[in-house]
């Protein structure tokens, strides 16, 4: 006879694997060379056989112990502690992983409870909306249970007779080699009953599409790319399950003149050269309303100004932002005759231009000059 084959090496594990490292190789091993999935090859199902006999063994703490200390000759020979059978407790020990491997999981029996799958409604709003919050009705498509049927697809009671395949029990069973399988029947989808006459309504299937409208609030300070979550108002669940969440996802459409960065407003606010050069008291407009900002004397193009509390609300609830103001100088592009006097007087005093020049060109000198003080073109 020839000598057998290390268990750990047959998983395909080291010799200090845990458990859990143990139970996920055979898995995978167990999977590929399992007789229900190899019919008629025999070479798989000897593998199968040399995968359960390690799996009984490493998975038992007081088997794996012997066999660590004295290999297979501690395990009399038979590889496992089943009487003679290689496979001893088969379906004690291997039960949990064959039906998750053969019945979507779970144990046998009809179709288990089932979730109903989320919904994605993409929904745009006004900056405004987002900024003070906001009621909106939404329209769903969606499937739910059929009213007329009561979502058992038959036209009425007496049109739902027992499964002829299963016998009502909503499994078969399946039987290869040494082995019984049990799976959800396929007649049936695991429900255990037929229907001899289905639903107009539905047409059998249990289901229908149907719009439904719901009434969303929307926080302030909402953003794009965020979601509000509707629990179960998502597809309808199966076999009794619950139905799954709504999620929409919002954007927010661009202001006129207000752009968000954060919690923040940015505001680009025009102001004359004159109130840049000797300060003013200047309207801005804000998302609350119209405020007072005080322009310091001597501001220079692109400076920045902050309006706190002036900006969106935190969605979070940490509070408000910022309104930040950015001024923009604007130089007159024509002025009055007294307007350009006084100027010239102004450029005489300060010595920003020599008093001989001729008068042409006079003003295309000084708005080149107001541009270089004031950061303008």
């Amino acid at each position: 006879m020839s000598e057998k084959r290390d268990y750990y090496e047959t998983l395909g594990v080291d010799r200090s694997a845990d458990d859990a490292q143990i139970k996920k190789a055979f898995r995978k091993l167990a999977l590929k060379y399992h007789p229900d999935k190899n019919p008629g090859d025999t070479e798989s199902e000897s593998k199968f056989k040399t995968l359960a006999e390690a799996y009984e063994v490493l998975i038992d703490s007081r088997k794996r112990k012997q066999y660590d200390t004295f290999g297979h000759a501690g395990m009399g020979g038979a590889g496992g502690a089943g009487g003679g059978h290689p496979f001893g407790g088969f379906s004690d020990i291997f039960g949990d992983i064959f039906s998750e491997f053969f019945s979507g999981g779970g144990g046998g029996g009809r179709a288990r409870p089932r979730r109903g799958s989320d919904l994605e409604y993409r929904l745009e709003i006004a900056f405004e909306e987002a900024a003070y919050g906001s009621e909106k009705e939404i329209k769903i498509p969606r499937v739910s249970t059929c009213g007329g049927c009561k979502g058992s697809g038959a036209a009425s009671p007496k049109d739902i007779s027992v499964c002829g395949t299963c016998q009502g029990t909503g499994q078969v069973q399946m039987s290869q080699g040494f082995f019984s399988i049990t799976r959800p029947c396929g007649t049936c989808r695991g429900v255990g009953k037929s229907i001899t006459n289905p639903c107009k309504k539905c047409s059998g299937r249990g289901e229908v599409e149907n719009v439904s409208t719901l009434s969303l609030k929307i926080p302030s300070g909402i953003a794009t790319g965020q979601r509000l979550k509707i629990g179960g108002e998502g597809e309808q669940g199966r076999n009794g399950g619950p139905p799954g969440d709504l999620y929409v996802l919002l954007s927010v459409r661009d202001h006129a003149f207000f752009v968000r960065d954060g919690d923040n407003i940015i505001l680009e606010r025009p102001i004359s050269f004159l109130q840049a050069i000797l300060g003013a008291s200047i309207e801005v407009e804000t998302l609350w309303g119209k405020e007072t900002l005080e322009i310091r004397p001597g501001t220079q193009t692109s400076d920045v100004f902050r309006m706190r509390g002036k900006g969106m609300d935190s969605v979070q609830g940490h509070g408000r932002g910022d309104q930040l103001v950015e001024v923009r100088i604007v130089v007159p592009k024509k002025l009055e005759k007294r307007q350009r006097e006084l100027l010239e007087e102004y450029a005489e005093i300060s010595g920003e231009i020599d008093v001989g020049l001729p008068k042409k060109g006079f003003m295309e000198e000084i708005g080149a000059g107001i541009g270089k003080i004031f950061g303008g073109d």
